[in-house]
């Protein structure tokens, strides 16, 4: 099968939708498939990349660590002609969201789209952050869907958000899976020499952009709180992002600023490594679809704390392989850290266990085999609906540029690289 997948984000970015399009990309080739990455530029990428295109793009939009592509792509169609896609894999309902339903319907092939992102989530990003943005992202990302042959949600619980949202396009769950074995084996005392962390210390870790949308203001209270109280207690955080400096100065103010260690970006072995240097994973966010890094963690052995949401309460069972929290406070939260430093040695081995046997329910092998079984069975639209398809877009296409000129006069937001990227026509 030759699978077209059109992408915002791709390595070297670091993100949960690059790493799942990666990941499966990957997993596709090993099976004999041909993929084939449509994706924006971005700095530091690598060169002579077999099977991806790569589009021209604005660099760190609005301070953020994402590029936005632009809507031109002249050489694409020669591209396509030669790979001869016999599927279109959306992983976003704008940008190149736009391109990939463009491009299907013109080639007349089936239309995939992965809801990774609650899109409401991240409208701090977008010049004019408002209540009405968020509604109006929500729509077009349900409007989107229901223009596909067939909808990924990354969870159960994501799956049934759509369907409440109006999603009436099919939806199958198909979880981006963790390869068990880049994370089974980690040597922790290495992170915890380089680091300055005692051996003996206990370590609570976090991994993933470190950006508001995690909930890290939160997280950083919880676990200062709970390390203040443990002399013996650090916290160990894996990566990047603008939340960064809101997390020291927490634990500056808390006056345990050198028991927060923040390693930065972290892939492959040393990735691993790190993982193993801690005793248990705490995550707060809640606007995931699916919490990538959990099943990581857990491949691991880590015992998870977390809050419940969505894309977190399918993998974390309260009291088996770690704690599931429904109230959202600092010291519930920093209690349940408590609950798994108490542990027997007994305890804590069923525990892992279980956050094992969780990781190998979510494993790529499994989720490859759903996507690809799901891919074959896309019943192709009746001819007769194609024209009724492009009327429903052109009226997506309006709608979205009337919405768009009413935020921006109201919001006074007028970024010309956005209007540009979100909202040309001629894409495809």
């Amino acid at each position: 099968m030759n699978i077209l997948t059109l992408t915002n984000t791709f390595t070297p970015h670091v993100g949960g939708v690059a790493r799942s399009v990666e990941a499966f990309t990957a997993e596709y080739r090993k099976r004999g498939h041909r993929v084939l990455v449509v994706a924006p530029e971005f700095p530091d990428m690598l060169q002579d990349e077999v099977d991806v295109v790569r589009i021209s793009a604005i660099q760190n939009f609005n301070a953020s660590d994402f590029s936005v592509a632009l809507p031109i792509h002249a050489d694409l169609g020669e591209t396509l002609d030669a790979f001869q896609p016999d599927i279109v894999h959306s992983q976003h309902p704008f940008l190149l969201g736009m391109t990939a339903l463009r491009i299907a319907r013109y080639r007349k092939l089936p239309l995939v789209f992965t809801h990774h992102t609650l899109y409401e989530q991240y409208t701090h990003y977008v010049p004019g952050d408002s209540p009405a943005l968020k509604r109006f992202v929500i729509d077009l990302a349900t409007r989107y869907a229901n223009l596909c042959d067939l909808v990924f949600a990354p969870s159960e619980s994501i799956q049934a958000l759509l369907h409440e949202r109006g999603v009436v396009t099919p939806i199958k769950v198909v979880p981006t899976g963790v390869h068990l074995e880049n994370f089974a084996q980690g040597d922790g005392r290495i992170v915890r020499e380089q680091m300055g962390i005692p051996k003996d210390a206990f370590v609570v870790g976090h991994l993933g952009r470190l950006a508001p949308e995690k909930n890290l203001e939160f997280l950083a209270q919880a676990v200062a709180d709970f390390v203040g109280s443990h002399p013996d207690a650090h916290f160990l955080v894996i990566g990047t992002g603008s939340s960064e400096e809101t997390m020291r100065a927490i634990f500056a103010h808390a006056g345990i600023a050198a028991r927060l260690h923040i390693v930065g970006i972290l892939q492959q072995q040393p990735l691993a490594d790190a993982l193993h240097a801690m005793d248990v994973f705490a995550f707060a966010s809640q606007s995931e679809t699916q919490g990538m890094v959990l099943t990581e963690a857990m491949a691991a052995g880590l015992p998870v704390v977390a809050l419940d949401a969505t894309g977190t309460r399918e993998m974390v069972k309260d009291q088996q392989n770690g704690r599931l929290l429904q109230s959202a406070t600092p010291a519930i939260f920093s209690a349940a850290l408590h609950w798994v430093a108490a542990l027997s040695p007994e305890q804590l081995r069923n525990v892992k266990q279980a956050a094992l046997d969780t990781a190998v329910a979510f494993s790529m092998p499994r989720s490859a085999d759903k996507a690809l079984e799901y891919y074959a069975s896309i019943k192709p639209k009746p001819s007769a609906d194609t024209s009724t398809d492009e009327r429903d877009w052109d009226d997506v296409i309006t709608w979205i540029k009337t919405e768009w000129d009413i935020l921006k006069s109201v919001a006074g937001a007028g970024d010309a690289a956005l209007d540009i990227g979100l909202f040309s026509e001629k894409e495809g």
